[in-house]
């Protein structure tokens, strides 16, 4: 993770409308009510996500990325990561 946001990708997006998403981009998360209208925010040509939060404009202003722990939930069937970022 630090590796790439070291190499100081550009963090850009573009507006597309529900009918012109590329494929492989997933909506599961968007909340339901969000516009016909989406953004979709690149890092880099490492990833692609529908987004309609604030972000940087590159990853080297993220800083160092710190991994606490993971666990699985049988019971939820959910991997959960547990992270911090510091300056």
């Amino acid at each position: 993770m630090n590796e790439l946001i070291n190499e100081d990708l550009p963090v850009t997006f573009e507006f597309v409308t529900r009918d012109n998403i590329p494929d492989g981009i997933s909506l599961d998360k968007l909340p339901e009510d969000a516009s016909e209208t989406l953004r979709l925010v690149h890092i880099g040509d490492y990833d692609v996500c529908p987004c309609i939060g604030k972000h940087v404009r590159s990853t080297s202003q993220i800083g160092r990325f710190e991994m606490l722990g993971t666990n699985w939930d049988e019971e939820k069937r959910s991997f959960r990561i547990r992270y911090k970022v510091v300056q």
